[in-house]
């Protein structure tokens, strides 16, 4: 069954979905910065746009653009800046 996610006032939204790889969600977000958290292992990939990421224990902020992707390890929290609206799926194990 799809599962409709909304946060950050409907700024971000996604549909959660199983896939041969395991549970994913594809989503958009709005222009703007996000502080996300994870509860499993998490594999995000930019399907379009571009992302500007801080992850958990690096001081510096890392670019990804259309195609590119990064990993979070399960409970931590990261930093998201999106210049414009950007797509993106993301794997959880």
């Amino acid at each position: 069954m799809i599962k409709v996610n909304e946060y950050f006032s409907g700024n971000v939204k996604s549909l959660g979905l199983q896939t041969a790889q395991g549970p994913a969600t594809v989503g958009v977000m709005a222009a703007g910065d996000y502080e996300f958290g994870t509860s499993s292992k998490e594999l995000m990939k930019v399907i379009s746009g571009r992302l500007s990421v801080k992850l958990p224990e690096s001081p510096a902020w890392q670019e990804f653009a259309e195609g590119q992707s990064f990993s979070v390890a399960p409970g931590k929290k990261f930093l998201v800046k999106a210049a414009a609206e950007t797509a993106y799926i993301c794997w959880y194990s």
